[in-house]
């Protein structure tokens, strides 16, 4: 078994992950009514002991919508003819998902409207409502 490399030093070992098949509703022909080629992956990230504590909160936060109300990742892979490619396919979409919700949010800097633009914008107005007050008709007289 190979561990996952999902990157910034942390590897996945396969044996932490399940795998379950069933028929797929993709490609195959008459294959799709035979030969289970649907694979899901399955990664209990509650119990998992390769994730730190911060780590586990931080796949929760962001893959929240992803996981079951136990904690387990869920990754369904049914594009491909053979099980060998959905298997492929749906640990490499768990790696890519997993590196994706651990990498670090770059830091914002605040920026602010410079003054030009907010010149610009304010004439823009005044002209807009230049143009609507003529188009009003002058009060009556008596």
């Amino acid at each position: 078994m190979a561990d996952i490399d999902i990157g910034e030093g942390l590897a996945i070992p396969e044996a932490e992950l399940r795998f379950a098949t069933a028929r797929s509703s993709g490609p195959g022909g008459q294959n799709v009514n035979k030969v289970e080629s649907k694979v899901t992956l399955a990664f209990d990230v509650a119990a998992s002991p390769s994730l730190s504590d911060e780590q586990r909160q931080r796949i929760a936060d962001r893959l929240g919508s992803r996981l079951t109300r136990r904690g387990v990742l869920r990754v369904t892979s049914q594009r491909h003819r053979s099980q060998a490619a959905n298997r492929k396919a749906a640990v490499e979409r768990f790696a890519e998902l997993m590196a994706d919700a651990l990498s670090e949010d770059p830091e914002r800097r605040p920026t602010r409207v410079p003054k030009v633009a907010r010149r610009r914008r304010l004439e823009a107005k005044r002209r807009r409502g230049k143009v609507k007050s003529e188009r009003r008709s002058p009060p009556a007289e008596d």
